[in-house]
């Protein structure tokens, strides 16, 4: 698929800062209003652990967290979930996580998770993360995942303490499918491996399984030498790969985080800034940022479609994730959408000309307005001329003059 370019930085801020006015005029809007001000769906001033996504050097398996939410993620209607939810949760998909692995015993995804290997041991944390932003269980205090009632193929993409390599993922990636996942989330970002990794994904179209990745890193690789990061935009793989669905993160307001790695191209734009869920061990919540966690929204989205349409090709899932979602620079994530729009048994994309589940964005009142202004003074005039036609012979029977006419 032909990504969205973001070379063009001055366009995509400009509609970035758009987003929550389009936003505003849509039936999902709630999402957005919800996200753009304080309320019961903020995590509030709780102040979660962050989760890693690589172990630094001495760095120690990530523990639990000692700290619970109790408060909506906004991320749950900024997706619409509540809505999907009544069409469908997932069930029956299985999502592979191609990460640093998913513990077995975490309590939102109790007997839902199967490993490969050792990839049941998660010593980072984020990928047991990721999969709870995907198939979390559904209670009153973490929101749950976009897919609660997925399955989860754990498969190890990195080493133990997180780092990669092209061959590890496009090895993940092969697993995955071999392993009978449909939707194969790979939480890397990588410079390097083109080909091994486009070999890879291709094999993962032939058994019609949907890949999806993040179009950058969560944080912007630092140079070496270098006393800043490198945030240039650049093509990022597997999400370049034009089968593959790249995402990219946006936060509560709409925007992406300050000192994000710039996006190249992207098929989507998710929730991905300031995201909770589960860690790799106990109940307690973390907070986590980037591209590769806006990636697993997209993976538990493209989930709940996979449940709720079987007969769609994995091709078909993309262009629909796309086809469905609020335009922008970016189209940005529209879940209920993705599941509940009437689809073309050919294309798997809504229909031309089709009754969309969204609201057109805001039109302008200015014409609507001169037309207004239009129609009363044409009815005025109207009315005058109506009023000169009845009054005229009125006049000329009873002989009315011009005023200083002393004639007659």
């Amino acid at each position: 698929m032909r990504r969205v370019s973001r070379r063009l930085r001055a366009v995509a801020s400009v509609a970035a800062t758009t987003v929550p006015l389009l936003w505003s005029a849509l039936p999902g809007a709630a999402s957005a209003a919800a996200s753009r001000s304080p309320s019961t769906a903020d995590p509030g001033p709780v102040a979660l652990p962050v989760i890693p996504s690589v172990l630094a050097p001495g760095q120690p398996c990530t523990g639990a967290s000692p700290t619970q939410v109790h408060a909506q993620p906004w991320t749950v209607r900024a997706l619409s979930l509540p809505r999907a939810w009544q069409l469908t949760r997932g069930s029956g998909v299985t999502v592979a996580m191609v990460d640093t692995g998913v513990a077995t015993d975490v309590p939102a995804l109790a007997g839902r998770v199967t490993a490969a290997g050792d990839a049941g041991h998660d010593c980072v944390g984020h990928g047991s993360f990721a999969a709870g932003l995907i198939a979390g269980g559904v209670d009153d205090a973490g929101g749950g995942g976009v897919a609660p009632q997925a399955r989860i193929l754990a498969v190890r993409g990195t080493g133990p303490r997180g780092g990669t390599t092209p061959g590890a993922v496009a090895t993940g990636i092969r697993s995955a499918v071999e392993g009978g996942a449909r939707i194969v989330y790979v939480g890397a970002a990588l410079t390097t491996g083109k080909d091994e990794l486009t070999a890879a994904v291709a094999y993962a179209t032939s058994k019609d399984a949907l890949v999806v990745a993040p179009a950058a890193p969560d944080v912007a690789p630092a140079p070496a030498g270098a006393a800043t990061p490198d945030t240039t935009a650049r093509p990022y793989y597997p999400a370049f790969i034009p089968q593959v669905v790249a995402v990219e993160d946006y936060g509560p307001d709409g925007s992406r985080p300050k000192g994000a790695p710039d996006v190249f191209a992207a098929d989507l734009a998710a929730p991905g800034d300031a995201v909770v869920s589960v860690g790799p061990k106990g109940p307690g919540r973390f907070i986590g940022s980037g591209s590769s966690l806006a990636a697993a929204s997209a993976a538990g989205a493209a989930a709940l479609v996979r449940a709720y349409q079987p007969l769609l090709t994995a091709a078909q899932v993309e262009r629909r994730l796309v086809a469905t979602a609020y335009p922008a620079a970016t189209p940005i994530l529209d879940t209920y959408a993705a599941v509940a729009s009437v689809s073309s048994t050919v294309t798997g994309t809504p229909p031309e000309p089709a009754a969309s589940v969204r609201m057109p964005g805001h039109v302008s009142s200015a014409p609507r307005n001169r037309a207004l202004i239009i129609a009363a003074v044409g009815g005025g005039l109207l009315a005058l001329a109506v009023a000169a036609a009845a009054v005229a012979p009125l006049g000329r029977a009873r002989h009315w003059r011009p005023a200083g006419d002393e004639t007659g």
